[in-house]
Parts: structure tokens; C-alpha cells; sequence
């Protein structure tokens, strides 16, 4: 598996347009360094420990990203450094991560994460709740936070008219509150469905085992 080919690779394919997550979850930094030296600097994680280890270790001009579930008491590990969190599924989270952001003066971007899969296993809210969270008043008095955009998880299918289905329904409610909430990111799509993710509006892409090769669990 060579990693820099591959990062060479999507950097070829992907519009200037899309920002590329490479997923490095379970994977060594002497991996993610190849990838870096290849010049790419935006590194997805999906364990707060597990990252915040790995940005000890790499060089300072890494973006680190959030992309799993997020534990509330896990917040206050990553508050020092994390670029944008993907996965807000409640504001509880999102009032944690507000509180954590401001022992460093710091405004961390985040990502409502919307529920468009079918499988119960999937994390998101709905979009009545993140309607509702974005007109609450509550929302606005969080200053070191930011929502800038959505974030959505397609059903783990072969049926792929059913993921572009979810892709485009999550498009929709994005350009629906993209205009008062000044959105710029729409996180959809993953190795596997990330080309439907783009023909359905797509700005960010998470892939992991097309860059990395597949994850070994041990």
C-alpha cells in the first residue's frame, strides 16, 4: 500500500473545491507522516486519546478532526488543538465543547451531525432538533464555538440509489439552513459512496482505507 500514491491520487481527482479528511484512526504516525510529507496537513480521528496522543507526536501545522462519537468527558482532551468536530449529535455536546474552547481562548468550528441513515447504530439528530438548536437562544450565547455546517453518515448498503437518496436529503436540509447560519461544510461521504457524496454536493470527503489501506483491529 503506498500511501503517498494514494494521496497523490485523490489530490488528482478531487476538486480544488473539496476538502480531503484523510481517516488515520488506528493507524501509526510513521503512516500519517507519509502522508504528510506528500504535503497533505488534514487528518481525521475518531478517538479523542488516540488523536490527542498523535498531535503530541506530529509536526504543529496539522488540522486535526473529530469524526467519531464524541464523549462529553473526552472534550477537554482534544479543546487544546481539534480543528473542526464532526459529529455534534446534541447541544449538551456542543455546551461542553463551548466551555472546554474557552479555558484555551479558543473558537473550535463544529458540525451537526444529522441522522440519514437507517441503521439504529448511526448517531445524528434530527432535522427538527438541529432546526430548533440553531434558533435557540441558548445557541447564541456559546461564543467559542462555531456551526459550520452539517455532517451525515449514508446507510452501509449496496444499494447505492438509497445512499444518494440520504446524500441529497442532507443536501437539501443544508441549503435550507445554510443561508441565515452562513454554513460552509457539508461532510458526506467515505471510501466506499464519497463520488455519489460529491455528484450530491459534498464539500468534505473522510477516507480512510482508500489512502491508508484497511484498518487492523488486532
Amino acid at each position: 500500500m503506498n500511501i503517498s500514491e494514494n494521496i497523490k491520487a485523490f489530490k488528482s481527482e478531487l476538486p480544488e473545491s473539496i476538502t480531503l479528511v484523510a481517516v488515520s484512526k488506528t493507524k501509526p504516525v510513521s503512516d500519517i507522516m507519509e502522508a504528510y510529507n506528500e504535503g497533505h496537513r488534514i487528518f481525521g480521528e475518531n478517538k479523542i486519546q488516540e488523536m490527542a496522543a498523535k498531535w503530541e507526536e506530529m509536526p504543529a501545522d496539522v488540522q486535526w478532526h473529530m469524526i467519531g462519537h464524541v464523549q462529553r468527558n473526552k472534550v477537554k482532551y482534544m479543546a487544546e488543538f481539534v480543528s473542526l468536530v464532526h459529529a455534534v449529535d446534541s447541544f449538551k455536546l456542543l455546551t461542553e465543547i463551548n466551555k472546554q474552547a474557552a479555558k484555551y481562548y479558543r473558537t473550535i468550528n463544529c458540525l451537526l451531525q444529522i441522522k440519514i441513515a437507517e441503521e439504529d447504530s448511526k448517531f445524528g439528530m434530527s432535522a427538527d432538533a438541529a432546526k430548533e438548536l440553531l434558533e435557540s437562544s441558548e445557541y447564541q450565547n456559546l461564543k467559542n464555538i462555531r456551526v459550520t455546517g452539517l455532517m451525515g453518515m449514508a446507510t452501509f448498503t449496496d444499494n447505492m440509489e438509497q445512499v444518494r437518496r440520504e446524500f441529497r436529503y442532507l443536501k437539501n436540509l443544508y441549503d435550507e439552513l445554510k443561508d441565515p447560519h452562513s454554513f460552509t461544510e457539508l461532510s458526506m461521504g467515505m471510501s466506499g459512496d464519497f463520488k455519489i457524496a460529491l455528484e450530491e454536493g459534498s464539500t468534505m470527503v473522510r477516507v480512510g482505507s482508500a489512502i491508508f489501506g484497511e484498518r487492523n483491529y488486532g
